[in-house]
């Protein structure tokens, strides 16, 4: 049957169509503070020509979510992120024109190093978070939904490591949690409450290259939630 062209009692009597959608954050410098952006691809068919959507495709019969949500980021944006994780399906009778679509979606937390490897092109663009144009199909809506998600684990597991290399400094770690969160926090509370925490520990080494005394560098050795405590927004 040609879907685009079924009729509507046609369309509903079909069976839905399943895709792999993922959303990627990164922290990127934004006029010398770290801010959330996120790659997204330029659509190059119908429907929503032209605008711009999640990375993503259909779901192939001979290969897990999983599989499927990695080859895909990796075909449109060439990032291999460490963190991958399913993070709802969305299947509302209206995301599509031609036929019901349920959308496993996907979230990927990208360190640096990492999203210095994403392909940027005419149809593959990075975009702030908290800023981004009208896109295709209900992608603006998940995009919110994953914001409240990501912002609601900060307060309660170890998922600001996952932005962050091997070693870090404790600036860094309050670095993520602001441009997460979206407000500043007190460096001294802060500190004094990661120093606490028995997941993250002091290494030997120094990060060099700055014009002040270099700061520590500290691991995360934690396999579960380490739950640094940093001081709640008081209602």
């Amino acid at each position: 049957m040609d879907f685009s062209s079924a009729n509507v009692t046609e369309r509903s009597q079909l069976p839905p169509a399943l895709a792999i959608s993922t959303v990627i954050f990164a922290l990127r410098s934004d006029g010398g503070r770290q801010a959330l952006w996120m790659p997204l691809v330029r659509r190059i068919r119908e429907p929503h020509l032209g605008k711009w959507a999640l990375p993503g495709g259909p779901l192939s019969g001979r290969e897990s979510l999983q599989d499927a949500a990695a080859r895909n980021l990796n075909e449109t944006t060439g990032l291999a992120p460490r963190y991958l994780e399913q993070l709802y399906a969305f299947g509302g009778l209206d995301r599509a024109a031609t036929q019901r679509l349920v959308s496993i979606v996907y979230w990927a937390l990208v360190q640096p190093g990492e999203a210095d490897l994403a392909r940027e092109s005419e149809n593959v663009k990075w975009f702030p978070a908290d800023a981004l144009p009208d896109l295709a199909f209900d992608h603006n809506t998940i995009v919110e939904y994953a914001l409240w998600r990501l912002r609601n684990k900060m307060e309660y597991g170890p998922i600001a490591f996952s932005f962050l290399g091997e070693s870090f400094t404790l600036a860094q770690v309050r670095g993520v949690y602001e441009a997460v969160l979206g407000r500043e926090l007190d460096p001294a509370n802060f500190r004094r409450h990661l120093r606490a925490t028995p997941d993250i520990v002091p290494t030997d080494t120094f990060q060099q290259g700055g014009r002040h005394r270099p700061p520590r560098l500290y691991r995360y050795t934690g396999a579960a939630s380490p739950n640094p405590g940093f001081p709640r927004r008081t209602p």
